[in-house]
């Protein structure tokens, strides 16, 4: 670990901002970190994924404490549901960091994460360290205590069974090794480059009430935290509650709850505390001899102007020499960087280079303005620029409220790198383990930003150098103005038109690539290729879109595919034009809550190959979380409605069949926890009861028991519980080899289940009425065996499936087994 350097700590004179936009801090946030700066105890918060933190918590200790406390999440969730949109892996991941960013504005903690991927559930630690590497994830916890040098500690679980989950329990695990080693110099002496060995007085456990799991207890350390805080203008449970609800790809609303609560702490490991978790911790500046730098802060507090902050400047450019003065060069940098923040907020400085394209090209020029303001009397003096490669002297004072804008056109290096997420720039090391680029990037939520303008300013006679990253500005009708990090594409960009690719045995496959042009280039001459396993299968003719954009159609003959024997294919596409090689796909994440998210990934597409056959030709969906279902079932030619309210209404006769929408469907499938995220399905289920009893097909996948519409979802009584199968290649028993579900149109084996990814299924049923038939028998390594992956009930005239198998991680994975399965689900009313 630790062959280089990712970041340059600029002392003595000059400090280095980064920031999207530098805009100065509200009054009560510069007095909360006025406040902070007077004590120095640190805490770290460690759990296995986001939302997993206690945000009560961590407001508590920020906001009433004023204590620099940071979130290390292992994870970024990549392993959860979406109930936003279609995105999994690390794409949901990228988005849960980012909402874990956002939930860190809120409450004023840092935030940090390690190489581990969440991999899914894991049922203890065993299954959990089979795919992480233990020894690795550790490295990277203690690389993070070095360098946040916290005092305390503080687990969200134990490391048993108790914590639910593997992940968690492997998280209190990691936590103490780290704990115990962080102040070790012969553990990972390659870190001892870049930081020095670090020891927190304690490390401990915040014990939890869920559901029926009660850890607390009355002999543990106790804390009151939630108090109301007239500066927030609410409590700390209700800060904690807007924050958390910011998780909202996996549905993390929670109430903001008024008033005091109780926290619980349990000793792990280190001086046990006895009376608050800050025993023994030396809390002060003066206690670190340094008593003329709390004299000088308790000055600067008492005399705080909340509507004039400009004028506590002279006090704290004063403050900003002592504390240069330091000869702990790690005090001095952590500290120096939080005094010049609180430095050009109570300036009211506000810096930003922005340009009006999102997107820009490598080696292509664009005009950026850069935009400054300082709103204080005593002068925020610009003295140089540095545009990237050239610098410009101005020595020019910035009016007080007056802004001042300068263009200027900046070349892109011709090398700079694509705009994307440190640990996806490279392949994962495995399913567990991202790879990252440049080690001393560990425990970032995101990479700095490559391409800075840097401003040297002067304030009195102090110096700052102040870092702006080149950037996109818009006006949103909706939003007002947005300011996001200019993002570097590749100037010609390789997609297939979709995502997935079906092929049934003894047909051509029939390909589509785009081409999207991101410059103004021309590529006039250029080779296209299409290959499997690195060998060629051909080109295409290219067709112009739009004069600079083209497609290019493939035919691949079915006697080339039979040469191929597998019937799951990964085929990439790229363009060689002037000796350069285009394979890249953009993948953009856009929503609303979050800025504008991108990575790249290589050209490639999923074909299925194999028998697959299907006997629907429409079909209804209710969608629930996002998935990928009803595109899959486009690609395989099925027609598609999304059900809405209005498709339900109808009347109901005298048999007790519906005349509304729903009778012309040959099969209508639930998405994922439709129970959980589609309020009207309490109304509309009478309609699919009909709809089923008249001769319907009714398929409803996984749902939770969290926040239900519905509590009886099937004709006949079934209840769900949190069973399920974490192994995706564990044995599958077939309980009626014979069934109908299982024969036609597909004849299923043993076979269809294999190359499943990450589980077999979740939330299958425990209980059920007689009268469902379950289909399949499987189970985890040691455990008892389970029944309910599928249930099969005849109703009527017509047919209801429940199944819990997870059909929307195979599918997009280009499972055929899978595949063949759902559509024999779907086709049951065929039989």
């Amino acid at each position: 670990m630790f062959k280089k350097v990712s970041t340059v700590f600029i002392l003595g004179l000059y400090t280095v901002f980064s920031a999207q936009q530098i805009r100065p801090s509200k009054s009560s946030e510069i007095y909360r970190e006025l406040k902070t700066l007077k004590h120095l105890p640190k805490v770290l918060y460690l759990a296995a994924h986001p939302d997993d933190e206690n945000t009560g918590l961590l407001s508590w200790l920020i906001n009433d404490q004023n204590v620099e406390t940071g979130y290390l999440s292992l994870t970024r969730g990549d392993g959860g549901q979406n109930l936003l949109g279609t995105e999994q892996g690390a794409a949901l991941g990228l988005i849960r960091t980012h909402e874990l960013l956002e939930a860190r504005k809120l409450d004023g903690a840092q935030q940090f994460f390690t190489r581990a991927i969440d991999f899914g559930f894991s049922k203890n630690t065993t299954d959990t360290f089979k795919q992480w590497n233990a020894d690795n994830i550790t490295a990277d916890v203690v690389w993070v205590i070095r360098q946040f040098r916290p005092d305390v500690i503080i687990c969200r679980f134990p490391p048993t069974a108790a914590a639910g989950h593997g992940q968690h329990a492997a998280s209190a695990v990691v936590a103490e090794k780290a704990f115990m080693l962080a102040g070790d110099k012969t553990a990972f002496p390659d870190q001892l480059k870049y930081v020095d060995v670090w020891q927190p007085k304690r490390i401990m456990w915040n014990t939890f009430r869920f559901g029926n799991n009660n850890a607390t207890a009355e002999n543990q350390l106790k804390v009151t935290v939630g108090q109301y805080d007239a500066q927030l203008g609410m409590g700390y449970g209700e800060l904690a509650g807007l924050s958390r609800s910011l998780h909202k790809s996996q549905g993390a609303g929670t109430q903001s709850v008024a008033g005091i609560k109780t926290e619980y702490f349990s000793h792990v490991a280190g001086e046990p505390a006895k009376s608050t978790l800050f025993d023994g911790i030396n809390k002060t500046w003066t206690k670190e001899g340094n008593s003329d730098i709390d004299q000088s802060l308790d000055k600067i507090i008492s005399a705080f102007n909340f509507s004039n902050p400009d004028l506590s400047l002279p006090a704290l450019l004063d403050l900003r020499k002592k504390v240069l003065a330091l000869k702990d060069s790690d005090l001095k940098k952590d500290k120096i960087k939080s005094l010049d923040h609180i430095i050009l907020s109570c300036a009211g400085f506000m810096g930003e280079v922005v340009t009006n394209q999102a997107e820009a090209v490598a080696g292509d020029n664009y005009n950026f303005r850069l935009n400054l303001i300082s709103r204080a009397a005593n002068p925020v003096v610009l003295e140089n620029v540095k545009w990237l490669s050239q610098s410009e002297n101005f020595n020019r004072k910035l009016s007080k409220d007056s802004l001042i804008t300068i263009q200027h056109d900046i070349q892109i290096p011709a090398d700079a790198a694509l705009t994307e997420p440190y640990w996806l720039a490279k392949p994962a090391v495995n399913a567990a383990t991202f790879s990252v680029p440049n080690d001393t990037l560990v425990g970032l939520p995101e990479a700095e930003s490559p391409l800075n303008v840097l401003l040297d300013l002067k304030i009195g006679s102090e110096k700052f150098q102040v870092k702006l990253p080149l950037s996109f500005k818009k006006l949103d009708p909706v939003r007002g103005d947005v300011v996001e990090a200019l993002r570097i594409v590749p100037a010609l960009e390789l997609k297939f038109t979709q995502p997935l690719y079906l092929v049934k045995e003894n047909e051509d496959l029939h390909l589509s690539l785009n081409f999207k042009v991101n410059s103004n280039k021309q590529f006039n001459n250029g080779k296209v290729n299409l290959l499997y396993n690195g060998d060629r299968l051909g080109g295409g003719d290219l067709k112009s879109i739009n004069g600079k954009d083209f497609t290019v159609d493939y035919i691949i003959p079915k006697t080339q595919l039979a040469s191929i024997k597998s019937n799951q294919l990964q085929l990439d596409a790229n363009f060689v034009a002037d000796g350069i090689t285009y394979n890249k796909k953009q993948v953009l994440i856009q929503y609303p809550h979050l800025p504008s998210l991108q990575y790249f990934s290589p050209a490639t597409v999923s074909v299925m190959k194999g028998d697959i056959q299907s006997k629907v030709k429409k079909v209804g969906y209710i969608q629930g979380a996002g998935d990928f279902i009803p595109e899959f079932l486009k690609i395989a030619g099925i027609q598609v409605d999304v059900l809405k309210d209005e498709d339900f209404y109808g009347n109901l006769d005298e048999s007790g069949g519906s005349q509304n929408k729903l009778s012309q469907y040959d099969a209508i499938v639930l998405g994922v926890r439709a129970n959980n995220t589609e309020k009207k399905l309490g109304r509309w289920m009478p309609f699919l009861w009909s709809y089923v009893k008249v001769g319907g097909n009714l398929v409803m996948q996984y749902n939770t028991n969290q926040d239900t519409t519905v509590e009886q979802l099937g004709m006949y009584n079934f209840t769900i519980a949190n069973k399920r199968v974490t192994e995706e290649n564990a044995e599958v028993k077939f309980l009626n080899p014979n069934h109908k579900l299982l024969n036609y149109p597909n004849k299923i084996t043993a076979d269809d289940f294999k190359g499943w990814v990450q589980e077999r299924g979740a939330y299958f049923p425990d209980k059920w009425d007689a009268v469902y038939e379950p289909l399949f028998e499987m189970h985890d390594t040691g455990e008892e065996p389970l029944q309910g992956s599928t249930l099969y009930a005849k109703y009527g005239k017509g047919n209801f499936i429940y199944t819990p198998l997870a059909f929307f991680r195979q599918l997009p994975a280009g499972n055929v087994g899978a595949a063949r399965l759902f559509l024999n689900f779907l086709s049951a009313q065929k039989n």
